[in-house]
């Protein structure tokens, strides 16, 4: 059976971080974060949506970055990491697909190259 993620409310998002819920409010209208909402219409933060706001303190508050560069970053980051993912499954699919045909190559008869005294390999044929 799977493990519910957990879900925070905006208050205790705002607690965790010592803002003030009007903080995440504007991050959401600037599209920085989205928040899942409630069938009541109620914000509920995941643990990704409260890395995201670690991550968006941390480059105002400590680097100065402004809100525009934020989106620029996150939105950056976000390309990078699909960028990796296709790439694993790129390198993935490589990989199965070798192991396949080293698998066909392997299961074929021994037919191959033979050493022959100076004058080089000769093709040796199946019996």
């Amino acid at each position: 059976m799977g493990q519910r993620r957990r879900r925070y409310s905006i208050s205790v998002v705002a607690e965790m971080f010592d803002i003030h819920p009007q903080t995440l409010r504007v991050y959401e209208r600037e599209g920085l974060l989205r928040p899942a909402r409630t069938e009541g219409n109620t914000r509920v933060y995941s643990q990704e949506d409260v890395e995201r706001v670690e991550l968006i303190l941390r480059l105002t508050k400590e680097l100065g970055v402004n809100l525009a560069g934020v989106e620029v970053i996150l939105n950056m980051r976000d390309r990078m990491e699909r960028m990796q993912r296709q790439m694993n499954e790129l390198l993935r699919a490589m990989s199965e697909q070798f192991d396949a045909e080293m698998k066909h190559w392997e299961s074929r008869e021994e037919e191959g190259l033979v050493p022959v005294k100076r004058r080089g390999l000769l093709r040796r044929s199946a019996p």
